[in-house]
């Protein structure tokens, strides 16, 4: 098996190139002009820029309705905009834009993957719009004849789990259906989306898409990245303790006082950090990591002090770095299980926690021991709370990449060390200077460092962790700079790369993005902050530019 697939729980359709031109109607205004990016998986517009309405006192809302209601031939909503979105999130950030996030709905049914963005700055301009929007529902969706119930659709998911499988899950939570339009090969389907998340037989966090009408299975993938929560001690004391790590360091941790027992367990972040045992078993969380003495240097010890240490480092990137306040923005607890399994060679986040392995001792040591794997792994849960992208395909691949991106910034926040290599800390004890993945030269490890060269199958869910390479390039060139095919980019720094990429994952990208989305998503991110002239936003395009996204 590929190394890539191993860790780190660890797709293509063509994109079209921009499409720039001036519209003469629509908003009151003759002299508006929008760079538009054209979706070639559905026909509509995926990103939409510049000086979109003429400056407004109405609401956001109100702003982004009367657009999308001016450019039908475009979207093709096929009625009035304000009954066909659902606002999921309004925020005002840093920079005085309104951001919205709208979850299409036809006739009150989300349409899965089928989110927009939206900002208006501080004078009411529309300024840009990202996501495509499912066209013509109205001739697509018809009636519903729904023929399967919900409970029916769960069974069918699960019957076809088990003879994967070769025994029925053993379930974290009870499996759960949402009613939802689904988009295959152009036909929209009224299906449940039901979600299997489970340990045994073997880590899972299924989605499947069950025809409601006819019962059939649509699509299913694994999304175990978008990787249960146990209680912590009750009452005691905040302590300060010490630790060795996987690599022989010593470390301070944040630990907590009940009775005579010291636990791992830190209550100065947000809602707190946890660290459990899992004991080799595949139960989860375990058991609070206990000491008698606030000293965590045995052996036994070492996945366990890395685990909760990391977990603190990487909340303190997010959180001093972009005032996020753990994955959800809310101060969720970080709760981590380490020595899950036996010899087990991966790590992931299952939804609610972190879930480390021990390794085999000769392709991997302790997971928990690398900090942009714990970071990589954290992400991922930002990830799911902000863009959700789908983890499949092109999304699915800058899903993974986001999480390289934001794993190797953590590293170089912590100043261990800090490279553009993943997992090198903890991938083949006995061997010297190899890693799982490289962002400075993806080809070291077969990875593609640029579109022409992506991956095409179905493995891997359309190559998730290959197709990772363009975007962990395009990051690489645009923090440090370089020449790759021909296209010289300035680099501009980690720090503004990660301004950069945060910025267009929390506001920017949408369930189902394209590459070419990405490209879009970060270019605006950087006119966002740095203004339309500047050589960060120049950095970017040469760094997609370099990678051939465009």
């Amino acid at each position: 098996m590929k190394k890539q697939l191993v860790a780190l729980g660890l797709a293509a359709g063509l994109v079209m190139s921009p499409t720039v031109y001036s519209y003469a109607q629509g908003n009151g205004s003759a002299d508006l002009s929008e760079k538009v990016k054209w979706s070639d998986r559905v026909g509509t517009p995926e990103f939409v820029s510049g000086k979109l309405t003429k400056a407004s006192k109405d609401s956001a809302e109100t702003i982004v309705f009367n657009y999308l209601n001016g450019k039908e031939g475009s979207f093709k909503l096929g009625g009035d905009a304000k009954n066909s979105f659902k606002v999921l999130e309004k925020q005002q950030d840093e920079l005085g834009f309104t951001y919205l996030r709208l979850q299409q709905v036809y006739k009150g049914t989300p349409v899965f993957g089928s989110v927009i963005t939206a900002h208006v700055d501080k004078d009411g301009v529309l300024t840009a719009l990202s996501g495509a929007v499912q066209p013509d529902l109205d001739k697509k969706a018809g009636s519903k004849a729904d023929k399967v119930s919900k409970k029916d659709a769960i069974s069918k998911g699960e019957a076809d789990l088990t003879a994967a499988a070769g025994s029925q899950p053993d379930y974290e939570y009870a499996p759960k259906a949402d009613y939802v339009i689904f988009m295959k090969d152009g036909t929209a389907h009224y299906a449940y989306h039901v979600n299997y998340n489970f340990l045994s037989p073997e880590p899972g966090n299924w989605d499947y898409f069950v025809d409601a009408s006819s019962g059939e299975i649509l699509s299913k993938y694994n999304s175990i990245d978008h990787a249960k929560p146990g209680g912590g001690a009750t009452g005691g004391t905040n302590t300060v303790g010490t630790g060795t790590g996987v690599l022989g360091d010593t470390k301070s941790l944040n630990t907590l006082l009940s009775g005579s027992t010291y636990y791992l367990q830190d209550n100065t972040r947000g809602k707190g950090i946890f660290t459990y045992d899992a004991s080799s078993r595949t139960r989860l969380p375990g058991t609070l990591w206990a000491d008698a003495d606030d000293q965590f240097n045995a052996s036994y010890d070492h996945a366990a002090v890395d685990a909760h240490y990391y977990a603190g480092v990487t909340y303190d990137y997010y959180k001093n770095t972009f005032n996020r306040n753990s994955y959800d923005n809310n101060g969720a607890a970080l709760k981590a299980s380490v020595h899950y399994s036996r010899n087990y060679n991966n790590a992931f986040w299952n939804g609610s926690q972190m879930v480390y392995g021990d390794g085999d001792g000769v392709n991997f040591i302790e997971f928990s021991g690398g900090i942009d794997v714990v970071a990589h792994e954290l992400t991922h849960a930002v990830t799911e709370k902000t863009a959700g992208l789908v983890y499949q395909n092109e999304s699915g691949a800058i899903n993974e990449s986001l999480s390289d991106i934001f794993g190797t910034l953590v590293e170089f926040y912590s100043g261990k060390s800090p490279d553009w290599e993943i997992g090198e800390d903890i991938y083949t004890p006995s061997k010297q200077g190899d890693a799982l993945r490289s962002m400075s030269d993806p080809t070291k490890y077969g990875d593609p460092d640029n579109y022409a060269s992506r991956y095409t199958g179905t493995s891997d869910n359309g190559g998730v962790h290959t197709n990772s390479g363009i975007s962990n390039k395009a990051a690489y060139l645009l923090s440090q700079g370089g020449t790759a095919y021909g296209v010289k980019v300035t680099g501009v720094g980690t720090s503004k790369t990660g301004a950069i990429f945060y910025r267009a994952l929390t506001q920017y990208l949408t369930p189902q993005a394209t590459f070419s989305q990405l490209r879009a998503a970060a270019v605006q991110s950087a006119v966002d902050l740095y203004g339309s002239s500047s050589q960060e936003a120049a950095s970017v395009n040469a760094a997609f530019d370099a990678v051939g996204v465009h």
